[in-house]
């Protein structure tokens, strides 16, 4: 496939509000490709080289990309940096120049979607002695060979600029309408996509098999999405929901998946990002009192302080999720890893056996140390043990309860009531904390006015529709370091109207791409005519009341594994009781 085909389709996309136009324009690109490059297309189309758990990142800062602009286009650097600061997107800028280019090469080639996807692919390999050079001089090529619609997304992409708005339900749906001409194939696409979380590897199998034989099979060091957990409010709902249940400490830390093939670990985030590296302690732990050759679990990494015998918070905790000075915050935050779930075992995909019999596994392969145990479980028969249990719980300084179906198998990807997770705040007059994306932000006022920032417009998720909807506009809590952060970090992704994926009627001062997730506390959540959730035929929206920031920015969060449009009905009617 050309690139200019491609290229021609994100345009297309960008201009773009309908999801079901969105998809069919998708669909039709991907019948261009052939199975050995579709997944190429895909992972373009997503803005990245491969899935998170590849570990494969870019890394393009913007000044070099000025520059291979303007030695491509013929223009003095000052030219290109002066029209990025009044345009405002590289991409842009890019195609501007591209259209009055002051030198051509004279030797010029079409370029295609793998010749571009690999160009890209080398440029994220070099580092070093040199590189930046290298990297400049490869972009300026391409862009000597692109047409100006190429040179835009081109430019866009290094720097994770592409603002199209496609996300993961979208190119499912496209996927199956490419082949079936509608959404018939969405369930056996999204149940393998669960198991495999790589969009471009399902892409390819899926063009190559028939739907009776198209399966994607459980692997090693292949992380698959994590199971979600439904909310109630007390034990007798929870009963209502499971007859054979266990109900387990809730650790306010970051979830851990975990794959071990004799000496061999890898670790990966709630968001599946590659996490080995920043948890020598954790990878010890697991070789030591891990007895299983080849194993994938899962549990809750929390800070811990064993000398005095206490749980570290989250805020110190995420700590721990860094690059640099591994070693000392290692010794200053030693975590303990909680084992709570198994998903293969023995060269075997056991999600199929019911959580009982997981259990035994782990039983079988954990010996308890310092760094790692099984997650504290008791199997209960009435609503008052679980409430012993929960105030035990929150008597210690944990988050609250799991409360789980003993015959139920492990849902990938899929949040049911199998698993339902009770919390202090469920209980409380304080509401439930809740995870928000960033779709915007205000300009400062006042005190504020030396941050560029006086607050964020921010929305929840619904993955039926693919879209972000308002919710709370944020001002309470930040900190000055907080309002400088956010004012840098978000001023880098600032979009010029409201992103393709936003359905909002309040419009801050600035738009941006919905990509950073914040934790907010409320005082409840009220019934609002001006916000988004929830407000579909005809119906009034929600509303968080009082809204303030707790935390920083979520890192080990994507924006879509946040609190849903679904959930916050559900926590309204909780409320209400």
């Amino acid at each position: 496939m050309l690139f200019i085909e491609l290229a021609k389709c994100m345009e297309e996309i960008e201009k773009t509000r309908s999801r079901l136009e969105m998809t069919d324009k998708i669909s039709t690109l991907f019948k261009q490709a052939n199975p050995e490059e579709i997944d190429k297309v895909i992972y373009i189309l997503q803005g990245k080289l491969a899935p998170e758990h590849k570990g494969i990142n870019l890394g393009f800062g913007e000044k070099l990309v000025e520059q291979a602009i303007a030695k491509a286009m013929g223009y003095d650097l000052i030219k290109v940096q002066e029209r990025y600061a009044k345009v405002g997107d590289l991409g842009d800028v890019a195609e501007e120049f591209s259209k009055k280019k002051k030198q051509t090469s004279l030797f010029s080639e079409e370029l295609t979607v793998e010749k571009v996807y690999f160009n890209f692919y080398k440029l994220a390999e070099k580092s070093g002695a040199g590189s930046q050079e290298l990297k400049i001089n490869m972009l300026t090529e391409m862009l000597n060979n692109s047409k100006p619609v190429e040179a835009k997304y081109i430019t866009r992409f290094p720097i994770g600029s592409l603002r199209l708005g496609i996300g993961d339900p979208t190119i499912l749906d496209a996927l199956s309408n490419m082949k079936k001409g509608d959404k018939s194939d969405r369930e056996i696409l999204e149940k393998a996509y669960n198991v495999c979380s790589d969009l471009g590897e399902l892409a390819k199998k899926y063009l190559k098999h028939n739907k009776e034989d198209f399966k994607i099979e459980m692997q090693l060091f292949t992380p698959l999405r994590p199971a979600l957990a439904e909310r109630l409010s007390s034990g007798e709902e929870i009963l209502s929901k499971i007859d054979d249940c266990i109900v387990e400490a809730k650790y306010d830390g970051f979830r851990l998946q975990c794959h071990k093939k004799g000496n061999d670990i890898e670790i990966f985030s709630r968001k599946l990002e590659r996490m080995t590296s920043m948890l020598p302690d954790v990878v010890e732990a697991i070789k030591k009192y891990v007895k299983a050759d080849e194993i994938i679990f899962e549990g809750e990494a929390i800070g811990y302080n064993e000398r005095e015998n206490k749980f570290y918070s989250f805020q110190q905790t995420i700590q721990r999720k860094r690059k640099y000075e591994i070693d000392k915050m290692s010794e200053e935050i030693p975590l303990k890893l909680f084992i709570f779930d198994v998903m293969f075992y023995d060269g075997k995909d056991i999600t199929n056996l019911p959580l009982k019999e997981r259990k035994k596994i782990i039983e079988k392969v954990v010996d308890s140390s310092k760094g790692v145990e099984v997650s504290e479980g008791y199997h209960i028969k009435t609503a008052e043990q679980i409430e012993e249990h929960f105030n035990d719980f929150i008597g210690r300084g944990l988050e609250g309860l799991m409360a789980k179906d003993l015959n139920s198998p492990y849902s990938a990807g899929a949040r049911k009531f199998s698993w339902i997770k009770l919390k202090k705040s469920y209980k409380s007059e304080l509401s439930d904390t809740i995870d928000i994306t960033i779709i915007g932000y205000y300009s400062g006022k006042g005190t504020r006015t030396k941050f560029n920032f006086g607050g964020i417009l921010g929305a929840v998720y619904d993955s039926n529709t693919d879209m972000f909807y308002s919710i709370a506009k944020v001002g309470s809590g930040f900190s000055e370091e907080q309002m400088k952060e956010f004012g840098e970090k978000l001023d880098k992704i600032t979009l010029k109207k409201k992103h393709q994926r936003v359905d909002s009627e309040i419009e801050p001062t600035f738009w941006v791409e919905p990509k950073y997730v914040i934790t907010v506390t409320a005082d409840e959540i009220s019934k609002s005519p001006i916000h988004t959730c929830g407000k579909f035929g005809g119906e009034t929206g929600y509303a968080l009341r009082f809204p303030r920031i707790i935390g920083n920015i979520r890192e080990d969060k994507n924006a879509e594994d946040f609190t849903t449009v679904d959930e916050i009905i559900k926590m309204y009617n909780l409320q209400k009781k």
